[in-house]
């Protein structure tokens, strides 16, 4: 056998034993073989291993050792302990089961072939009520779904996250079994991102705490309000553009917040939609355009709605002096209200797609944005209808 076979040898017994036991093997070599083999590990698991060598073995180990890519699975890799080839048989196997030292760890039995490649997992249950001359091969799952260390947290997330399997293997380019990743770590990751999506949309980093301090949480918030201060420049021009129609009808800047209040709303709605769709997985093969003419269409029955209250409020606040203009003021504010609602549902959907485009997260700061194109198109959308059909 060769040094490389040899290594690669001891790389798959380490790699179906628990962290103690594996560094007990790996004592017996030369410091040279400790460190090869613990550089063809996951980071997480070498760690944990070499936590069990003596002081010395572990420092020149250290230099050997790879560092563990952050928002990837192999942040989250355990060992894998219980990998066997597919000619074991069920007897075999359950008496592997009885003599490990941590059995209660053990959710399935990852089959491997002959180049040690994953080709199946057999559930505890099955092993159980199988005969037991029958091998593995006889009694696994062909072909289970398996995560790569590189691969992405949030895709691993997307890719478990219509499976709710307790636990998923981890393998290399090769297929070969590396470690396992337990299912409520990932989805504690999804929560713990989802639970971030509210603050990244205003401008909230997703890593502050309530613990984080001060200065800290000023560094992370600040230049985000920055920006909303100068997006609402913008907003703040548009208006300024129909200064002499509010001083002819002052009732429209009564209905401005109230405009730029409902067609916000409106967006958030669709943007918290859109996010939410990022996350899970849905807009995966989702097509945009259907998505778009969805929110457009309710924008337009939202709108609509309320455009009509919205209206009837106008008309009797402005009714008194003129019938004729409160009726086309009115009309005004419900035409608005519904092409407000229908523009502020499209940028829900396409703020966050277009930052994902641009590389950035569709999270961050959304709403700022969000907010600063709803109300150049509501507000500005008002007083042009107002200078068009009042005046």
């Amino acid at each position: 056998m060769s040094e490389r076979d040899d290594i690669a040898f001891l790389v798959r017994a380490v790699r179906g034993r628990v962290p103690m036991d594996a560094a007990q093997m790996l004592a017996r070599e030369t410091p040279e073989r400790i460190g090869a083999v613990l550089a063809e590990l996951p980071p997480i698991v070498a760690d944990r291993v070499k936590a069990y060598l003596p002081p010395d073995i572990q420092l020149q180990a250290s230099e050997s050792q790879a560092e563990v890519v952050e928002n990837t699975v192999g942040e989250m890799i355990d060992p894998a302990l219980a990998v066997l080839p597919q000619s074991t048989t069920v007897e075999q196997a359950i008496a592997f089961l009885r003599n490990h030292a941590t059995p209660q760890q053990i959710t399935y039995l990852y089959v491997t072939d002959a180049n040690d490649k994953l080709i199946g997992l057999t559930v505890i249950r099955d092993l159980i009520l199988a005969e037991p001359s029958q091998t593995l091969r006889d009694v696994m799952l062909p072909e289970p779904f398996a995560l790569t260390t590189d691969m992405d947290l949030a895709s691993a997330v997307k890719a478990a996250i219509h499976r709710h399997y307790p636990v998923y293997p981890v393998v290399d380019a090769d297929r070969h079994v590396i470690g396992v990743v337990r299912g409520w770590r990932l989805f504690e990751r999804q929560a713990i991102e989802i639970s971030a999506q509210s603050g990244q949309m205003v401008g909230v980093d997703k890593e502050e705490r309530l613990y984080t301090s001060i200065w800290q949480s000023f560094k992370m918030r600040h230049h985000w309000l920055q920006v909303n201060l100068l997006t609402a420049f913008l907003a703040g021009f548009v208006v300024s553009l129909f200064e002499g129609t509010i001083t002819q009808i002052v009732a429209l800047a009564a209905f401005l917040p109230i405009l730029a209040g409902q067609s916000g709303n409106t967006g958030c709605q669709a943007l918290a939609i859109t996010l939410r769709g990022m996350t899970l997985g849905d807009m995966d093969g989702y097509p945009v355009r259907k998505l778009l003419s969805k929110e457009l269409i309710l924008g337009a029955m939202n709108g609509l709605f309320t455009g009509i209250v919205a209206g009837l409020a106008m008309y009797w606040t402005s009714g008194g002096d003129s019938p004729g203009q409160a009726v086309m003021l009115g009309l005004v504010i419900l035409l608005a209200m519904t092409g407000a609602c229908m523009a502020s549902g499209l940028f829900g959907v396409l703020v966050p797609l277009t930052l994902r485009r641009f590389g950035a997260d569709p999270a961050t700061a959304s709403s700022i944005f969000l907010t600063t194109g709803t109300d150049i198109a509501g507000m500005g959308l008002m007083l042009l209808l107002a200078t068009i059909l009042v005046l």
